[in-house]
């Protein structure tokens, strides 16, 4: 009653499922596990906005040529009208994308490029973290080994030093004028206990304002360059791996501005297919699994 027997791309649906008709000039692409963790490339037109007709193909895996040779299946003169198409730093899917749609900008994810710099934060908090759990836990051996309680020094705000750093953790993503009303005390404290944090954080948001106050992408250029400068003045190791990897990629990264295309339209859809496969509780047959995706976004 489906009309999944009758479905044209039943047998090869588990490999891949293409919809040429769906091509547009602004596209997405990503992956996404549709069962068990099997990956699937995805590509998505932006102008359909997550609904009917978004789904361009469908590809098992991630692997750069596999999806050339699907997406090839397209006639290049639909291939050609693509002008955009947002990812995130995957070198297959470039690699594709570059192959498939020759006449196509790439613009790397801005949310992904952030998300490398706030890790850098975050792991120099997370190595000031385990040597704090280092010294509390000497300090507990001792204090045992006396026939002690353990006191651990506490700060004004009630924080021991193991504690100021996991609860640091959010206040290191936002700017400060987006702090709730306890995190000015708290960041007061660990700037001052720990400085480097405090480089760390400002390069951070430094990196952020090249993305929310670069009007062109040579305004941004420089912005990056300055940028570049100060994580050479402070010379911290994570942040000289980050700012060494956005330099190999500064040309798809400087691509969003100014027409500041993200990736999100691919993060909703993977988040649609996400809800879709909790509703029908699983994946128990992926062929129909697919074609139901094929029939709602297809």
């Amino acid at each position: 009653m489906s009309g999944f027997h009758h479905w044209e791309q039943k047998d090869h649906s588990e490999e891949w499922i293409l919809f040429p008709n769906n091509i547009g000039q602004h596209l997405s692409i990503d992956e996404v596990a549709v069962s068990n963790g099997e990956l699937y490339t995805i590509i998505t037109n932006k102008e359909r906005h997550g609904d009917k007709g978004s789904l361009v193909a469908m590809v098992q895996g991630t692997k750069a040529n596999d999806i050339v040779h699907i997406l090839n299946k397209i006639p290049i003169e639909q291939r050609n009208t693509v002008q955009e198409t947002t990812m995130d730093f995957c070198p297959s899917m470039e690699l594709a994308v570059k192959a498939v749609f020759p006449n196509s900008r790439i613009v790397t994810d801005r949310f992904h490029v952030q998300q490398l710099v706030t890790e850098a934060v975050q792991t120099m908090r997370i190595e000031e973290r385990w040597k704090a759990i280092k010294q509390e836990t000497k300090g507990i051996k001792k204090a045992r080994k006396q026939q002690r309680l353990y006191q651990p020094k506490t700060y004004s705000n009630g924080d021991t030093k193991k504690q100021l750093l996991a609860r640091s953790r959010y206040l290191l993503f936002k700017p400060s004028g987006k702090w709730a009303d306890n995190q000015p005390a708290r960041a007061a404290i660990l700037f001052n206990e720990f400085p480097k944090l405090e480089d760390a954080y400002h390069l951070s948001m430094m990196f952020r304002s090249i993305y929310e106050h670069s009007k062109t992408r040579e305004q941004a250029q420089q912005r990056l360059i300055d940028w570049y400068a100060k994580i050479e003045e402070k010379g911290y190791d994570h942040f000289i791996t980050a700012a060494g990897y956005i330099r190999l990629h500064e040309t798809t990264i400087l691509n969003y501005f100014p027409s500041r295309s993200t990736n999100a339209s691919a993060e909703s859809f993977n988040a649609k297919l996400k809800g879709f496969r909790a509703l029908v509780r699983g994946v128990r047959d992926k062929k129909f699994f697919l074609f139901r995706v094929g029939k709602l976004f297809g």
